[in-house]
């Protein structure tokens, strides 16, 4: 087992049980060395908030443990990676990241990762929150997403930020192309997202997971074997237009973790998951001032919706 989070929901029937304890009472194979250095590097929350290994439980929530920083032995130098920096100003910057970047690094990443990126384009002047790997982390993408993120420079304006997005006052916009064609033109997708019971490393809809909420519509079809879909998210489930869209019946192209089945588009140029971060919207951590930010897909989604237009005409 080498779990880079893991999840547990508390029932009400747990008493004031110590944070670390109800841990290593319902989790399995994970030592308590790691669990410690979790907690010892900020990485255990309840509902949402940093606690320690003290903690003593109030109620039913989600308790969530974050591994992936245990495996740093050392904090990320900057290296010179290109960005295409769409905002920047003394407290943040808002990228344009490109499909195949990992965020920050984990176990397994290699220099290579927006961090690095980042900490060499602002010589270091990153959010101490999240250190020693995740400076300025206030949300992520994952690798194959390409599109908007945002990141603080500041410590006033990363806590700020995680509130918005604690509070659902970002606005996030995605565009996907998926395997099929849907019946109607939009809808709304409420099921609940946690984590795989089987195959760890997956998300999945079950009934105990976390609240989850995604409209969608429909913008283009593609006959009857592809459309382009704008995703609005309101919560940020890990996965959670992939896990939505793969429920619905309709998985991301190139997505194969959820659904995606390539021998019905062998012949296309399907190299990464179809998903971009297209629309970010918030209020400026320190002026309040509304801003609204908008990235056009790269040209691989175009060059992919072109093969498709070739393929039914």
């Amino acid at each position: 087992m080498d779990e880079r989070i893991i999840e547990y929901f508390v029932p009400e029937d747990v008493g004031k049980m110590r944070a670390d304890k109800l841990f290593a009472s319902v989790i399995e194979g994970v030592s308590r060395v790691r669990l410690q250095k979790a907690f010892d590097s900020g990485c255990v929350t309840f509902e949402g908030e940093v606690i320690d290994k003290r903690f003593k439980i109030p109620h039913s929530g989600w308790l969530r443990a974050s591994l992936e920083e245990v495996f740093v032995e050392e904090a990320p130098k900057g290296n010179d990676i290109p960005l295409k920096v769409v905002y920047e100003d003394e407290s943040i910057i808002v990228i344009n990241k490109s499909s195949g970047m990992v965020t920050h690094p984990g176990n397994g990443t290699g220099e290579d990762t927006l961090v690095h990126a980042l900490l060499h384009h602002c010589k270091g002047a990153l959010s101490s929150v999240g250190l020693p790997d995740r400076p300025g982390i206030v949300h992520r993408l994952d690798k194959e997403t390409s599109g908007l993120i945002v990141v603080a420079k500041t410590d006033l304006a990363h806590h700020t930020l995680a509130k918005a997005f604690s509070e659902r006052t970002v606005k996030k916009r995605y565009l996907a192309i998926v395997s099929g064609v849907p019946k109607v033109l939009s809808g709304t997708c409420m099921e609940r997202i946690g984590r795989h019971p089987t195959y760890r490393t997956k998300m999945s809809v079950q009934s105990k997971g976390r609240e989850a909420h995604t409209d969608w519509k429909v913008l283009k079809v593609f006959g009857e074997k592809a459309s382009l879909v704008e995703c609005s998210i309101h919560t940020g489930r890990t996965h959670q237009i992939r896990v939505h869209m793969q429920n619905l019946g309709f998985p991301l192209l190139g997505d194969k973790l959820y659904g995606f089945r390539p021998n019905r588009f062998s012949e296309l140029p399907i190299d990464r998951v179809f998903l971009h971060a297209t629309h970010l919207s918030f209020a400026h951590p320190e002026s309040g001032e509304s801003l609204t930010f908008s990235e056009p897909a790269p040209n691989d989604f175009s060059d992919l919706m072109n093969a498709l237009d070739e393929k039914i005409s």
